[in-house]
């Protein structure tokens, strides 16, 4: 028997972060690596992993749950994914608009249906149906940034750039950051959540990484990582499964998440894309090559360390 790790992420991206808001997130960031490392004293990795989410789905703080952002037509969309070494199964939900803790329902998927995935109107109401809580409605702060920036749209004021396929506006709008947990409990087995509202002003009906296992997420016996960035990249990388798997071939964590970005940078740019891991020994570590993602992780001692 071992003592769980777990290491939780807010995204990578644009952050603006000065100090009152550096004071919020190590906050923010304590709670989620808190509560979900009591839920593995006596519970599994998807324990540990659901609970640390939703406790930052119920935030506001970030683009996940509560705090997610909207599509062009101003509406909410998420997608979540969750995987457990244990059960080397996954689940996960995309373009949902109902639940408040989408985490939730993918944890649902995973543990009580045939499937991986559940996508739009039929998972919202599945949502309903088994009583999880309905989602708010978007914040008053991502509503007001909305239309500002669809004012600034209609005006023509974005730079000359293609607004809809333009990777480049979505990273100086500041709007990518997903959040994730990963997570090795008691047993050794690991366990991998992500959690997002998606790109902001993305076309409806878009769905990212974080609703594909061994993109936004991914765990078996070797270890498991969480990413965030970039949904599109990191699909087309299979970032996470590629981290994981350089994991089984003998890598330590450091190792598989540098190459991982490497290849990232080297294909797709800066400002792309960052993730978590964690591996077989329980070592933790996470890295970005945007101008930041703020994390942390509490090791088996129950100590914690965040970087902002």
């Amino acid at each position: 028997m071992s003592r769980p790790v777990l290491a939780v992420h807010l995204g990578a991206g644009e952050w603006n972060i000065d100090e009152e808001m550096k004071v919020k997130i190590k906050q923010l960031i304590t709670q989620s690596l808190e509560e979900g490392y009591k839920a593995g004293l006596t519970g599994s990795g998807v324990d540990m992993v659901v609970k640390a989410i939703e406790i930052l789905e119920d935030s506001g703080l970030v683009n996940a749950g509560v705090g997610s952002i909207v599509d062009l037509s101003g509406a909410i969309s998420m997608d979540a994914g969750i995987m457990y070494s244990r059960y080397a199964k996954a689940g996960a939900v995309a373009y949902v608009k109902y639940p408040k803790n989408p985490i939730l329902l993918a944890r649902y998927v995973m543990e009580l249906t045939d499937h991986v995935i559940l996508a739009g109107e039929a998972a919202d109401k599945l949502a309903e149906k088994i009583g999880l809580e309905k989602h708010p409605g978007p914040l008053d702060r991502v509503m007001r940034r909305y239309r500002e920036t669809m004012a600034k749209i209609r005006l023509g004021h974005v730079d000359g750039l293609r607004y809809i396929n333009s990777v480049n506006l979505w990273i100086k709008l500041g709007f990518l950051d997903t959040v994730g947990a990963v997570a090795r409990d008691s047993s050794g087995e690991f366990a991998a959540g992500v959690s997002t509202g998606g790109v902001f002003l993305k076309m409806p009906g878009r769905v990212g990484d974080s609703a594909i296992p061994g993109a936004g997420f991914y765990a078996n016996s070797c270890g498991a990582a969480a990413a965030t960035g970039i949904g599109e990249y990191i699909l087309l990388s299979l970032l996470t499964y590629n981290v994981v798997q350089d994991i089984c071939r003998g890598s330590d964590v450091v190792r598989a998440v540098g190459k991982s970005l490497k290849v990232m940078t080297e294909r797709y740019g800066p400002g792309t894309a960052g993730l978590i891991a964690v591996d077989v020994s329980g070592k933790v570590y996470g890295a970005c090559n945007t101008k930041a993602m703020p994390w942390g992780y509490i090791d088996e001692d129950g100590k914690i360390r965040i970087f902002v």
